[in-house]
């Protein structure tokens, strides 16, 4: 019923943000005890968008949140211990502190919001956000314009409304692009390089203390998955990493930046964000009832969803129903027969197809 539906969201949604908190308690470790909450606050880009969380941090050091690009991460890795114990003794300052913690930890309370109070049938909600990119804030560069902004805001506002939304992307070290001009007249771009250590992102580890890795079958040799998650309000978003030692030198690269001009890699990148979200979500125990894609790039996931189903004697009740808008990318089938050897055996054949789907 609706009561033990949401105790599960509900508790899925706690565990993910304890698993993240833990992985940052060793981080600003001369952050005084009394203004520890800060950290928290820094790695949850809840303060991207609620200017109250922004000012706090203005307030702890305006020259440094400044030289840091209003960057809370890279400002208080950068602040010495003498500034820091100066905020925890200044009255003014923690008056701010307080205020600003107060409505920063009743926001996450998983009841508050539009879903837990309104939803009549809170089943049919759950969703799992797929796209290729995310514009959250110009601390975590691996964007390129509306498509991108789009999926942020999406995030945003989900969150604000309180809908259980996991999403998943990709971690591209190599992020947005700045477009220049060169001395003899020729467009030229550079990549704005990802400094991790110096921003609102965390490498998820598993039980055994290595970092997560999710085995996805592409070509003649699997790809392994490394996965970053960043925490949007009350959303989690997964981004998923192939720069793994375990993988060769042209799989490492997948990840490495937003829109690859060769075909084949672009068409392996769309096979590892679909195919590897959906098997992510899997491996983290994370359900979902309905899967959204923004635009075409993550459209193997719905394959991906489908070979679930099949393979587990559990054909979908309804055909998917995806709209595809004109401007997609279209390639070769038998680059795609290439590319996806090791899986064709498991997807839906012809004659499979016209028996689920008569």
């Amino acid at each position: 019923d609706r009561r033990i539906y949401l105790q599960r969201a509900l508790k899925s949604m706690r565990l993910g943000a304890d698993r993240i908190m833990q992985g940052i308690k060793d981080k600003f470790p001369h952050l005084p005890e009394k203004i520890s909450g800060l950290r928290d606050l820094a790695y949850n880009l809840w303060w991207s968008w609620h200017p109250e969380g922004r000012e706090l941090f203005k307030l702890l050091n305006r020259q440094g949140w400044f030289l840091s690009n209003h960057n809370p991460v890279k400002m208080l890795n950068r602040m010495d211990d003498r500034a820091l114990e100066a905020a925890a003794s200044n009255p003014h300052f923690m008056r701010h502190y307080h205020s600003v913690m107060a409505r920063f930890e009743s926001y996450l309370n998983p009841r508050a919001g539009w879903f837990c109070q309104s939803m009549a049938a809170p089943e049919t909600c759950r969703i799992a956000y797929f796209s290729a990119e995310y514009g959250l804030h110009h601390a975590l560069p691996f964007y390129a314009g509306g498509l991108g902004f789009l999926a942020g805001d999406f995030l945003k506002e989900c969150s604000d409304l309180g809908i259980p939304l996991v999403a998943v992307g990709f971690m591209y070290p190599q992020g947005y692009l700045r477009q220049m001009i060169s001395s003899d007249g020729w467009q030229v771009g550079d990549c704005e390089m990802i400094d991790r250590e110096n921003a609102p992102i965390r490498k998820m580890i598993g039980a055994d203390g290595n970092p997560i890795s999710v085995k996805v079958p592409v070509m003649d040799q699997p790809i392994y998955l490394e996965v970053w998650e960043v925490l949007v309000g009350k959303i989690r978003l997964f981004l998923i990493d192939t720069s793994s030692e375990i993988n060769s030198p042209w799989d490492r690269v997948i990840s490495d930046r937003l829109y690859t001009g060769d075909l084949e890699q672009r068409l392996r990148q769309e096979i590892v964000l679909g195919i590897g979200g959906v098997r992510l979500l899997r491996h983290l125990g994370l359900d979902y009832s309905v899967i959204h894609l923004n635009e075409g790039h993550p459209a193997f996931a719905i394959l991906e969803r489908i070979r679930e189903k099949v393979v587990g004697g559990r054909p979908p009740s309804s055909p998917p129903t995806p709209r595809f808008q004109p401007g997609m990318m279209y390639f070769p089938i038998s680059l795609w027969t290439s590319t996806s050897a090791p899986t064709c055996p498991l997807w839906i054949s012809p004659e499979t197809s016209c028996s689920v789907w008569g």
